[in-house]
């Protein structure tokens, strides 16, 4: 089993890749989150951890930028319904630490606004993962703290403005980490420009 994969970029996509490890060129599928991160360091050598999907019709290689990345994932395709490829665009269309919070929660609602996960999916998902989220979950702020109401103000700002919500957030989060005091306005700015520059 291949667990990790260090190598230059060959090509790249936002939902695989081409890594050049050694002479090989290794086709790996990556979530959005880990694609934004190989972007910054197009010319730097990649390393990325790996899940090896064994199928009847062959392997599939699936990359993240973090560990807990990958944990995330082998958790999400461990529930029934849900497959390595939709759990890739389950981790491209929410940010990790939005993704434990929200199953952590319960908050079905929110997982239902991910494209391809209907209200069901949502359910199972809380259902099978709750408790296993809650052991990630702990190691991150409460989300009272962790998103107070101008960082709230500042996505639906960015919303509006044409961004899709989910990169407003990751964009809003990025920030706050940051500069945790940062007020509304400094926020917004700070927000924009990161996302100017994606």
């Amino acid at each position: 089993m291949i667990g990790f994969l260090r190598g230059q970029l060959l090509k790249a996509t936002p939902e695989r890749l081409l890594l050049d490890v050694q002479g090989v060129g290794y086709e790996v599928h990556v979530p959005l989150s880990t694609w934004y991160e190989i972007e910054k360091r197009r010319d730097e050598p990649i390393g990325l951890f790996i899940h090896t999907h064994l199928r009847e019709d062959g392997i599939a290689l699936f990359g993240f930028w973090t560990e807990r990345e990958k944990l995330l994932f082998e958790r999400l395709i461990a529930v029934s319904g849900i497959g390595p490829r939709l759990a890739r665009v389950i981790l491209s269309g929410m940010a990790p630490d939005d993704l434990l919070g929200a199953i952590a929660a319960g908050d079905v609602g929110r997982l239902s606004t991910i494209p391809g996960v209907g209200k069901k999916t949502a359910e199972r998902m809380v259902l099978e993962l709750k408790d296993k989220m809650r052991e990630l979950a702990a190691e991150l702020p409460d989300k009272a703290a962790a998103a107070p109401a101008a960082d709230q103000d500042v996505v639906s700002a960015l919303v509006n403005l044409g961004y899709k919500a989910s990169l407003a957030e990751r964009a809003v989060g990025e920030v706050r980490r940051e500069r945790p005091d940062a007020a509304f306005n400094e926020l917004l700015r700070a927000s924009l420009n990161r996302l100017s520059r994606a």
